[in-house]
């Protein structure tokens, strides 16, 4: 299962309700580190399919999310577990530093 698109309007159901650990992604189209780490995001949306969810979230796109959980640097990772913010990483990060997030 490949990444899913977070907005505002699938938040609730996609994150806020998931059963299983949500990794969201808040990221932007001209962000140079936030695409050096998107291969490693798409990796561990396929190798933890089914016990982890991936998300990303355009801040140019879903400002209000954005603003919401205060993200200031860009890319910035948070693992959500039953609805909660449980863990943050900001800035580009091997995906070893980003696989303890959520193990």
């Amino acid at each position: 299962m490949a990444e899913t698109v977070i907005t505002k309007e699938n938040f609730e159901n996609e994150v806020l309700k998931s059963d299983i650990p949500v990794l969201v992604d808040f990221w932007a189209s001209w962000c140079g580190p936030c695409k050096m780490i998107a291969p490693i995001i798409e990796e561990i949306a396929k190798e933890y399919a089914g016990t982890v969810k991936v998300g990303k979230i355009n801040v140019d796109d879903q400002q209000e999310l954005a603003i919401k959980f205060g993200i200031a640097s860009i890319p910035t990772l948070l693992v959500f577990r039953g609805g909660e913010v449980t863990d943050k990483l900001v800035g580009y990060r091997p995906k070893e530093d980003i696989e303890a997030l959520i193990n």
